[in-house]
């Protein structure tokens, strides 16, 4: 076996004998460890998740959700939505706004838990494993208990929300923004769930204990929604994309989003266009803009007519899509903008099987809120959901709001190709499809991708307007070019927090796993 190497922002990991990528080094290394003792790509993980939900609070936690994307050697590929409902009373006093932050925005329950053992389920039956969640949560219930150094990423956002987080019930005991981070709490309820397993969150005596910090802070979420929450398994959505195939998990995520994009994509020959030239940004930002038209038809298929949101995919309907993009001439665009931070983790084992999962509180620090002494940051998922009685993601009890959690997987004559996701909401699907042109049509390794300039149509958390933000390394001249077609450009910052923070697993025909996590994160890929 070669001997476990990190990558580097140039080069990126290389190995034939497994990778974990995530965007802090300790959850690398946490699901590294796994691999090594002989695990599978599922379990390392779960063990990575579960640390990062110590290590990166501010963006995901037991509190969220996660949406999964798991693939064996053959190419057999199974989604799962680890996406918790609205509570059974949500909308029941006629609500005219729904808040950003607080107990008001904490609307729908958590599912990052029960996903754990749906998984390992999964692992267990159908690939061999082994490994107990509870030894998988080792390295988190340490992390947790111990402490561990404040990343950078925590400490820009603890100190961009310093004026809000003072108003967090609960908040200011337990979080800092430098220093070594410790959370005794939350070591405490993920030493129950190892004793007592994953139900114990939704309906043991962990769930009484959650259930009662949620009615004394006034979320209206029960005890009885969260018995009632259970991460399902779904069919994935799939796009022929030049010679691999693409595939997204289904509604309610935006994942037919990312897709719709790719395939009006497939109507242009892009890769004539250099990829760090002005023409290759301009046909991508076009395109995004062309699939973003159509996303407000994404809802819980539950609760609304499916067919709209299949139609999104339909040949025709892409095609003329394609045809409407101007060579010379930008749409003008104002679109509703959705915010949300989120951390994308993935795997590749030793036997080519492949896990990827993004796990989310939503908002950065999610509602703000931590639930009665469990230490558990609770999210705010339920401002997703709209309260116009014409949208497919009106606010109803037990509906699942729209997601943007979006990871993805590709296959290449049947077999698994590619792993790849990136924490930013909007920018989700406008990070994939940069990232996928580059490295399907460009022919660029992960790392080379990874460390390209990105942008981000639309409005952000620190910019109210609807321009389109370029990382200023594109250039001058590619800056210039885009201006003359008529783009309306904000510049920022080179590998800037805005453009996301994306990981990547190559598998190449010969069997070489080759992977990266984003330069803007402060983690990487571990190859063993």
């Amino acid at each position: 076996m070669e001997s476990p190497t990190r990558d580097t922002e140039t080069t990126g990991a290389r190995s034939r004998n497994g990778m974990v990528v995530t965007p802090h080094w300790q959850a690398s290394d946490a699901g590294a460890a796994i691999l090594r003792r002989g695990g599978n790509a599922i379990e390392a993980v779960i063990a990575a998740g579960a640390a990062l939900s110590v290590l990166y609070p501010h963006f995901c936690g037991l509190g969220g959700d996660a949406v999964w994307m798991v693939c064996d050697a053959s190419g057999k590929i199974s989604c799962l939505l680890g996406i918790g409902q609205a509570a059974a009373g949500a909308g029941a006093a006629g609500i005219r706004e729904i808040p950003l932050r607080g107990p008001g925005s904490m609307l729908t329950t958590a599912c990052l838990v029960d996903s754990w053992q749906k998984l390992l389920d999964l692992s267990s039956g159908r690939w061999g494993g082994s490994e107990a969640l509870s030894r998988l949560l080792e390295p988190a219930i340490i992390l947790a208990r111990d402490g561990h150094a404040v990343s950078p990423s925590q400490r820009f956002w603890f100190e961009f929300r310093a004026e809000e987080r003072a108003t967090w019930p609960g908040f200011a005991p337990l979080f800092v923004g430098d220093g070594v981070q410790r959370q005794p709490e939350l070591a405490r309820t993920l030493e129950t769930i190892a004793r007592e397993g994953a139900r114990t969150f939704y309906e043991g005596e962990l769930a009484a204990r959650i259930a009662r910090g949620l009615a004394d802070v006034g979320s209206p979420l029960c005890a009885s929604d969260l018995v009632a929450t259970e991460a399902r398994f779904a069919d994935p959505v799939s796009l022929l994309y030049r010679d691999v195939t693409l595939f997204a998990p289904p509604p309610p995520t935006q994942g037919i989003t990312t897709l719709g994009i790719m395939g009006i994509l497939a109507h242009h020959a892009i890769s004539d266009e250099g990829p760090a030239s002005a023409g290759h940004y301009h046909y991508l930002v076009e395109a995004v803009k062309q699939a973003f038209l159509d996303r407000q038809r994404i809802g819980d298929p539950d609760y609304c007519n499916p067919a709209p949101m299949a139609a999104m995919l339909d040949a025709a309907r892409l095609a003329a899509k394609a045809a409407a993009i101007s060579r010379g001439k930008a749409m003008n665009w104002p679109h509703a903008y959705q915010q949300g931070d989120t951390a994308f983790l993935a795997a590749v084992d030793a036997e080519g099987r492949c896990a990827c999962v993004l796990q989310s509180i939503y908002f950065d620090w999610g509602s703000g809120v931590v639930v009665g002494d469990t230490g558990l940051l609770w999210q705010n998922r339920g401002a997703a959901f709209s309260l116009d009685s014409r949208s497919p993601n009106r606010l109803a009890p037990g509906k699942r709001p729209f997601y943007t959690l979006n990871p993805g997987l590709a296959l290449k004559d049947g077999r698994p190709h590619l792993v790849y996701g990136t924490q930013g909401a909007d920018g989700q699907p406008q990070t994939l499809a940069l990232l996928l042109s580059l490295l399907i049509d460009h022919g660029l390794d992960p790392a080379a991708a990874l460390a390209c300039p990105r942008f981000l149509l639309g409005k952000t958390f620190s910019d109210s307007r609807d321009t389109l933000k370029l990382e200023e390394n594109a250039g001058q001249d590619v800056f210039a070019a885009l201006n003359a077609l008529g783009h309306t450009i904000s510049p920022i910052g080179a590998l800037n927090p805005l453009g996301g923070q994306a990981g990547v697993i190559r598998i190449d025909d010969d069997g070489t796993v080759r992977g990266a996590h984003d330069p803007r994160s402060d983690g990487g890929a571990v190859a063993l």
